[in-house]
């Protein structure tokens, strides 16, 4: 089926509270998506952020973001008082996220949400708590983090820290009233969430979530499972991820994720993807799994270096891991992101899978060779995107192009003017047979740098807090998009 998204993060949202949250302007968002025709919302991975900020790191692979739990309907459950939100002081902290300002004022909010909603829902919490094993670990991983002024765990007593017999249980009984609000937090957190794709669902509209490949180490996955993990016997990486030294990047780039040690993972049939993937999708309509090349092989880098240089790359579980997904989810559908240094094993790998892989077209103009992800080269087996969270804004990559790339990109789609080219190359997309079309919602507002959601490699002060503006979504836009995707038929 032939189909047509808009690539935004919650985050991104307008509220009065400093981040977009699953509340007013959610739904609003979701009726922006049915009147410009659109089928899929798009979103960046929404567990809770930890370093640098990423949505890419997080403390759980199953938890939400508790930034994103809406304050007002909070308010409207009986959970918190306006004034309670009134007292903060949200000025200064509403253009752009502020991830420190949030970590300072939300917790006290929710704990206050919990005092009251404990005894308002205790069955549904408790249900909630049966369904979702995983939210004890979760809960129990944050208590103790709390309570060790939110050190990574490899700071934390060696007790815990090596999950010695006896210890989780009496750090569970000490911190019960910390694991029982970290865990409530998460039940607030999926109720809005149901609701909301629930909304989405009546509207037409479906989620793909983002599943990053590699977890961080300060994480409660790896706390619990370190023998999936590449570490040595008190707990250290002995490998980490990254990606080599290419073009973009002369020392390449050092994510410092832990690698997985595979082999043991395959010894129980992939058992822990196969609960994050089951938990995934729960959440999500379709999956896109970022750098679908590690699974075919890895960049490891040893501990302890300063940049990726030194890395090798290594065999992953390939088509192994492939087959076990297919056998266990067979109706899984999944987005292959395969971006990147790719070999004859990467490509044949994802053909395998059958899982469409990726086509970014500001990859596709250089006017010095023809490029793959020219729209006349595709097949329909992916999903055409004009620029992901990583790449520059469509506008801003334009306005750094030369004369001679402007003048291809013109030629390729028959513009006359420069100031078309922008639509032009949304158009391209919508036009191109790849099933489905994605636009950063930042491209059709035709927004410049300050919009850019990340620059891989830095940990930039602006990168993951952009937010667009109350009165961005107008009926005109939703018409101009709407024209698009009917005239070429998503």
């Amino acid at each position: 089926m032939r189909a047509s998204g808009i690539l935004m993060h919650i985050s991104s949202l307008p509220s009065p509270y400093g981040i977009g949250t699953m509340g007013k302007a959610a739904y609003q968002f979701v009726d922006f998506l049915k009147a410009s025709g659109q089928h899929y919302w798009q979103m960046l991975p929404i567990g809770p952020t930890s370093y640098g900020d990423s949505p890419y790191q997080s403390f759980s692979t199953c938890a939400g973001n508790p930034y994103f739990i809406d304050l007002d309907l909070l308010i409207k459950d009986g959970l918190l008082l306006q004034e309670e939100v009134d007292a903060v002081d949200w000025t200064g902290h509403t253009a752009r996220v502020d991830y420190g300002f949030q970590f300072n004022v939300r917790f006290d909010l929710l704990r206050k949400a919990f005092a009251r909603g404990k005894d308002k829902y205790v069955d549904g919490f408790r249900n909630f708590r049966a369904a979702n094993a995983w939210v004890e670990e979760y809960a129990l991983y944050m208590a103790v983090k709390a309570d060790q002024g939110m050190h990574s765990w490899q700071e934390w007593p060696g007790d815990i820290r090596l999950r010695r017999a006896g210890a989780a249980e009496s750090y569970g009984s000490r911190l019960a009233g910390d694991v029982d609000f970290y865990a409530f937090v998460q039940f607030l957190f999926f109720r809005q969430w149901d609701a909301l794709r629930d909304y989405a669902h009546e509207q037409g509209i479906e989620i793909i979530g983002d599943l990053p490949i590699y977890v961080p180490y300060d994480s409660c996955d790896v706390w619990a499972n370190p023998e999936l993990f590449q570490l040595d016997e008190s707990g250290i990486p002995t490998g980490v991820a990254g990606c080599p030294p290419d073009y973009f990047a002369a020392d390449g780039q050092l994510w410092g994720n832990p690698l997985y040690n595979w082999d043991k993972m395959a010894e129980d049939g992939y058992r822990w993807w196969k609960n994050r993937i089951e938990s995934a999708s729960r959440l999500f309509d379709v999956i896109r799994i970022d750098h679908f090349r590690g699974l075919e092989s890895y960049w490891s880098v040893p501990y302890g270096e300063k940049t990726a240089r030194n890395g090798r790359w290594v065999k992953g579980p390939g088509s192994d891991f492939i087959k076990a997904l297919h056998e266990t989810f067979p109706k899984l559908r999944l987005i292959a992101e395969d971006l990147g240094f790719l070999t004859d094993a990467v490509i044949q790998l994802q053909r395998e899978s059958g899982y469409p892989g990726m086509k970014v077209l500001e990859f596709a103009f250089d006017s010095r060779e023809p490029s793959n992800y020219l729209p006349h080269r595709y097949d329909n087996n992916c999903i055409c995107y004009s620029g992901t969270h990583d790449n520059e804004t469509l506008t801003q990559w334009l306005a750094a192009q030369s004369d001679e790339t402007i003048d291809y990109v013109m030629d390729y789609l028959g513009l006359r003017e420069r100031d078309e080219c922008c639509w032009g190359i949304l158009r391209a997309g919508m036009a191109s047979v790849a099933d489905t079309f994605i636009a950063q919602l930042q491209d059709y507002l035709q927004l410049g740098a300050d919009a850019r959601m990340n620059e891989p490699g830095t940990l930039g002060i602006h990168n993951w807090t952009w937010r667009m503006s109350e009165d961005a979504l107008t009926p005109a836009l939703a018409k101009k998009i709407k024209h698009l995707t009917t005239l070429y038929e998503r």
